[in-house]
């Protein structure tokens, strides 16, 4: 029977730590991902300051977000083709041009509305597998620094929420000094730093031969050995489901279960917000807490604990007691307790995962991720 191990295996360094590496691979990835937020708030802002047209602004949402859905239910084999180094500077570079373009031409010649949604959408349609490409090098760069998996996926992780912290608000105090045009220009300038780190400091070791065997084979033949061999390692087929019922669980929470009684109770939108804010950030500190100790503790019990505590409390507490401090220190608590959970996941991830089909598989989390947002 499959089993996920309590504690994680240990390695002997062979060799001296090369952990410049790692490190580029992190300022990259954050500036990558802060990027992505900046888009995400600066197209749609932009549409709207230039044409005041809602509807015209809520078709480039629509067109923000429509390629990072089809690349992330098709793009993963894409990374295992071309590489992961490849196609983590290719996907920068694409949102740099794609997005510089729309400031440039929209000051020189003009812009088309037709011709913004085609640079959005294709500026979009490498992030995903950009993402994916950023998470399957990971491994190599760790293991060649000598670095606790459990702390470089929690470090990596808190990078992501801490992006998703900062972002939004980044971005609208940079529009409100500079305005959404310029705002593009920095956006720009983001993803050409990420693809310069990633392309002159992060070296893979991925063997060149192993991508082109994996080329031969048709493109959706390489998808489906992915799902194959998801549905063939219990562990990992357990982890997928998991993380889509609980994902679900969560987007229904926010989304819908939380204004719902904020609105009944607290008729005023800021105790929402305070709410999620709590969570958010507990989570980022729970994420740090497991990079320091993550490595020192029993992966199964830990597990257990915080689904524990992170999941179910949030919603009895809110049919217990709606008295917003007591509400505010069970969405800490429960933020703490989900901090772990990614970074957990993803060690065991990528101890299991072969090298060779790395991409793919962790592909299915940003396809789950996906489908759970729709």
């Amino acid at each position: 029977m499959v089993t996920m191990s309590d504690k994680p295996a240990t390695q002997e360094p062979e060799l001296a730590p090369a952990r410049l590496p790692l490190y580029a691979f992190y300022t990259a990835n954050i500036i990558s991902l802060v990027g992505d937020r900046l888009t995400l708030l600066a197209i749609p802002w932009f549409v709207l300051q230039t044409t005041g047209s809602v509807e015209q602004t809520a078709i480039s949402a629509f067109f923000t977000t429509l390629p990072l859905v089809l690349s992330a239910f098709f793009g993963s084999a894409l990374v295992d083709r071309l590489g992961y180094k490849r196609t983590s500077v290719w996907a920068d570079i694409a949102s740099c041009v794609c997005t510089a373009c729309i400031p440039l031409l929209y000051m020189t010649v003009g812009l088309p509305f037709w011709q913004l949604l085609c640079f959005v959408f294709i500026g979009g349609l490498l992030k995903s597998p950009g993402e994916t490409a950023r998470s399957s090098l990971l491994p190599d760069l760790v293991q060649r620094a000598h670095v606790p998996m459990e702390r470089a996926t929690s470090i990596s992780d808190g990078l992501s929420r801490l992006s998703g912290l900062l972002g939004a608000p980044l971005a609208a105090f940079i529009m409100v000094w500079v305005s959404a045009n310029n705002l593009l220009w920095l956006d720009a300038v983001s993803f050409a730093l990420s693809a310069l780190l990633i392309g002159l400091l992060v070296h893979t070791t991925v063997p060149h031969a192993k991508i082109k065997n994996v080329s031969v084979r048709s493109y959706l033949a390489d998808l489906r050995d992915g799902l194959n061999f998801i549905y063939g390692d219990k562990l990992l087929f357990s982890i997928i489901i998991t993380v889509l019922v609980t994902n679900l669980l969560d987007a229904a929470l926010f989304s819908v279960i939380c204004p719902v009684y904020i609105r009944e109770f607290f008729h005023s939108p800021w105790p929402l917000g305070v709410l999620i804010g709590a969570f958010g950030g507990a989570a980022f500190l729970g994420t740090l807490i497991y990079g320091a100790i993550g490595h020192r503790l029993p992966r199964r019990l830990t597990l257990g604990t915080c689904f524990t505590l992170g999941g179910g409390t949030r919603f009895l507490a809110l049919a217990f007691w709606p008295f917003l401090p007591f509400l505010i220190v069970v969405q800490v608590i429960a933020g703490l307790a989900c901090g772990p959970l990614n970074p957990l996941l993803l060690t065991v991830g990528y101890e299991r995962i072969p090298e060779e089909m790395r991409a793919r598989v962790l592909g299915e989390l940003v396809r789950v991720r996906s489908v759970v947002f729709l």
